[in-house]
């Protein structure tokens, strides 16, 4: 049972956003096309992105294309610059480009995105070779560990993690799909991948039943959560990959798309409705979609929501969704 002041502050979102009404494909102030920053191949914001432009160019009646890229990063500096209308980042990335903190900003401040739906969870995942004889994080100690994209997720926050645990590593960058063969070929010795499960690279090695998971202990990820207070606690669950017989204890980011602030309410308003009609097809593109649900929205503390957004979910009735000015 909704509480009353719940029940005022939905009317208070609703009142602040308007009444809902879908809009009709081809509005004259929408643009005519839309791109979608995602990652580099073999990466599940690739596969998610594939997906998503599909079920928005039904929807919306127009071109929409995906851009590879090198993950969150560059998403928010791409959307900032006008190149891309929608993008996929992780509340880190966001919160570092908002805040203009992270190295990749130069103290610049990216304050273009509007947060428009959840996407899902992104834990880090440590495989070496079934061969391998490491079977913990700290024997990682002088060993090249390949963490894909230079800024993607892992790219961005692996480094900062083994110095949290005082594990000194050499990092190897470039797409999923190069890290993959590079570990397979022994040319790196560990992979570290900061993406949805399962995740297309690591499930491809699998197949060969070349790879095992080296999970993080109790108190790594402790001593992790402390230093980097954006990470949450994650268990992959059993089953997502065929070699994981238990829950697999990790770190992780939640993951969202977000839009420019310049896009039309009503443009807005109709991707999420989209997104949300059409879930079922989204997990088709990639499993991880299963937690793209309204509740989600929760995940993200800060960014403001954009006013078509909050329209959406208002008009849902989802609690608490009020924009954040």
């Amino acid at each position: 049972m909704k509480s009353p002041v719940l029940g005022w502050l939905l009317l208070v979102a609703v009142m602040l956003v308007g009444p809902a009404s879908p809009a009709t494909a081809g509005q004259p102030n929408w643009p005519d096309t839309l791109t979608i920053a995602t990652a580099s191949p073999g990466g599940t914001y690739h596969a998610y992105g594939l997906g998503l432009a599909k079920i928005l160019s039904d929807a919306l009646k127009l071109p929409v294309g995906e851009r590879v890229t090198e993950g969150p990063s560059q998403n928010i500096q791409l959307l900032e610059s006008g190149e891309v209308q929608i993008a996929f980042v992780t509340v880190g990335a966001a919160l570092q480009g908002w805040n203009g903190t992270g190295d990749w900003t130069n103290g610049k401040e990216f304050r273009q995105m509007r947060a428009a739906f959840p996407m899902y969870a992104t834990p880090f995942q440590f495989i070496v070779r079934l061969s391998s004889d490491l079977q913990s994080i700290r024997q990682l100690q002088g060993k090249r560990i390949g963490i894909g994209p230079k800024g993607g997720t892992a790219g961005t926050y692996v480094p900062k993690l083994m110095t949290t645990l005082n594990v000194a590593a050499d990092f190897a960058y470039g797409s999923w799909d190069e890290m993959a063969a590079q570990l397979e070929d022994g040319a790196i010795d560990a992979m570290v991948a900061a993406v949805g499960a399962p995740f297309p690279a690591i499930a491809g090695l699998e197949k060969t039943k070349a790879i095992r998971f080296i999970p993080l202990a109790a108190e790594d990820i402790v001593a992790v959560r402390l230093a980097l207070p954006e990470l949450t606690a994650v268990n992959i669950a059993p089953g997502t990959y065929p070699s994981l017989m238990q829950a697999y204890p990790t770190v992780g980011l939640y993951n969202f798309a977000v839009v420019s602030e310049n896009l039309p309410t009503d443009m807005v308003y109709k991707i999420v409705q989209a997104v949300f009609d059409h879930h079922e097809e989204l997990i088709v593109a990639h499993p991880a979609a299963v937690a793209t649900i309204p509740d989600n929205f929760v995940y993200n503390t800060f960014l403001p929501y954009h006013p078509g957004a909050s329209r959406y979910y208002a008009s849902q009735m989802v609690p608490g969704s009020v924009q954040r000015d």
